[in-house]
């Protein structure tokens, strides 16, 4: 079947993200298969990357950031919302504030009971545990040999532990392990860093490896098209540098390209909902209504308040005196602001007595933060923000093409908010953060009410807000779901159903979003799947 292609590899990887990094490290050691992996965007050399805060500027990169959009949102007032998603090896683990969650068990169960064989909670958790190295050591939660160095925030500025104490006061138990027995509490997060450096999926995983001879990355190299010969992968199609390149796949492709890309590429490749693809003239190569569907993201809402002390991030003169020895410490103990993850504490939350597990994730911010960070405006402001994010939103959402040629952006519709008991709990979670602001000790120091404002307090109001106000927190997942139903995309072999030698690894295929950021889900996902892949070509 590949032997029309001048160069093949044993397995192409599309996407040298979170999960194609994972891919490429255990499916390359072995040094009996040829894998390359294909990446859209650069190398990983901006040192914005390396240094966490430089996490700020990666929202606003053109170079490293996809920078999507959604189209007008009609549950949010027909705004067009933020999606950015990293454009560099390590994707979004390259751009993301590297906090380290895994999210409940009863995810992962809920997965199982929906029919995906070997994805319970117990079935995960070893891949879990050997993909990390876990600075405070191994215990029956976490593991120390793996590649993903998980550690504490080395900055930690007080203000962080005035929020954990406030929201304590507000009767919101304390947590020192999220990932451990049980998630709810208030806490500092732990995060992927090494010695105060970003510890990306790339740095992990993909990085200590590139002088493998079996390994092939190439990188700036847009893929334009799963090559399909009767209903089987035999290859792809690439852009690179205005030159068209195709590749022959002597074994598998593998699809990592994303919630909002892995999708698009499926439909562009001619597989995918027949509707959506006459609408496009993309011949029909495969019939999969799900495509695309059943998109969910983490909705999210800012509680900002004006702040009276100066030890917080601000652009303002007495504030940045005050982080200048802090930003020095970087250079010379990696320690200090310059490690911050920004969201460095947080934690898990019901907002009622009737929620059996945690419904909503805090990350309090020390600055006043508006639109992603990306408002400069606000940051000359003296102020403090609680993330309030809803952890299993009941809405769905979509991506579709906006046309046949690749170099054009998914058709993002979230929908968020659009199922009434979404609206109700996130009217809620303002109430709890405005509660975990009235307790000391950071009431003492908070004063007037930015977001939403002191004349936002009926439900009515609140609800108007959600929908001026509310958007993600980067964690879209659902859209290649893996199931049996009719909406399914991949079995639980994350195999493309339908199609021969085709399979779809990272956040697309979880049928449920995780409680919690998908980043350690999605690089479990990887290595569970990397063995599966293995042992099916072991002979």
């Amino acid at each position: 079947m590949t032997s029309s292609f001048k160069q093949c590899y044993d397995f192409i990887i599309i996407g040298g993200g979170s999960a194609g990094c994972v891919l490429a490290d255990k499916l390359s050691a072995s040094g009996q298969h040829q894998v390359c992996l294909i990446e859209a965007g650069p190398k990983d050399s901006s040192p914005l990357i390396h240094v966490p805060l430089g996490v700020v500027e990666l929202m606003k990169s053109r170079r490293l950031n996809w920078l999507y959009n959604s189209g007008p949102e009609a549950s949010q007032n027909d705004r067009e919302i933020f999606n950015p998603r990293g454009k560099t090896l390590g994707g979004s683990s390259s751009v993301n504030a590297m906090l380290y969650i895994r999210g409940q068990k009863e995810d992962y169960d809920h997965w199982r009971d929906l029919g995906n064989e070997g994805w319970g909670y117990d079935d995960v958790l070893p891949y879990f545990k050997a993909t990390q190295h876990q600075e405070r050591g191994a215990d029956d939660y976490h593991g120390v040999d793996g590649p993903l160095n998980v550690a504490e925030s080395r900055s930690k500025l007080p203000i962080f532990d005035n929020f954990i104490q406030s929201a304590i006061n507000a009767g919101f138990p304390a947590n020192n392990d999220f990932n451990g027995e049980q998630q709810e509490g208030i806490g500092y997060f732990q995060v992927t860093q090494k010695d105060g450096k970003r510890c990306s999926a790339a740095k992990a995983f993909l990085t200590p490896n590139l002088s493998r001879k079996n390994l092939t990355v190439i990188t700036d190299a847009l893929v334009e098209k799963i090559i399909l010969q009767d209903k089987k992968a035999v290859g792809i199609r690439f852009k690179r540098k205005q030159k068209i390149v195709e590749l022959g796949a002597n074994k598998e492709v593998i699809l990592s390209a994303g919630a909002f890309n892995s999708p698009q590429l499926l439909m562009l490749s001619g597989v995918g909902p027949q509707a959506e693809l006459d609408k496009h003239n993309i011949t029909l190569e495969h019939q999969l209504e799900g495509v695309g569907q059943n998109l969910q993201e983490h909705v999210d809402a800012l509680v900002v308040k004006e702040y009276t002390d100066t030890d917080i991030i601000a652009y303002r003169p007495k504030a940045l005196a005050k982080l200048a020895p802090s930003a020095f410490k970087f250079f010379t103990e990696q320690s200090g602001v310059l490690t911050s993850a920004v969201a460095e504490a947080g934690g898990f939350i019901k907002t009622s007595d009737e929620a059996e597990t945690p419904d909503l994730q805090l990350h309090f911010i020390p600055a006043a933060m508006d639109d992603h960070g990306r408002n400069l405006k606000m940051l000359f402001r003296y102020g403090v923000a609680i993330h309030a994010c809803l952890l299993r939103p009941k809405s769905r959402g979509s991506v579709t093409l906006y046309g046949s040629a690749p170099h054009l952006n998914p058709n993002i519709t979230l929908n968020m908010l659009s199922h009434p008991d979404d609206q109700t709990i996130m009217i809620k979670a303002i109430k709890r953060a405005r509660e975990i602001f009235a307790q000391p000790p950071v009431a003492n120091k908070v004063t007037n009410e930015i977001f939403p404002g002191e004349g936002c307090q009926s439900d009515e109001d609140i609800l108007e807000f959600l929908k001026n106000k509310a958007s993600t927190i980067y964690h879209p997942v659902g859209t290649c779901k893996m199931g049996q139903d009719e909406l399914s995309v991949v079995d639980s072999e994350l195999k493309v159903h339908g199609i021969d030698s085709l399979r779809v690894v990272d956040a697309s295929i979880m049928p449920t979003v995780v409680s919690g950021n998908t980043n350690a889900p999605t690089i479990m996902i990887a290595a569970k799947i990397a063995d599966n892949i293995l042992a099916t070509h072991s002979n």
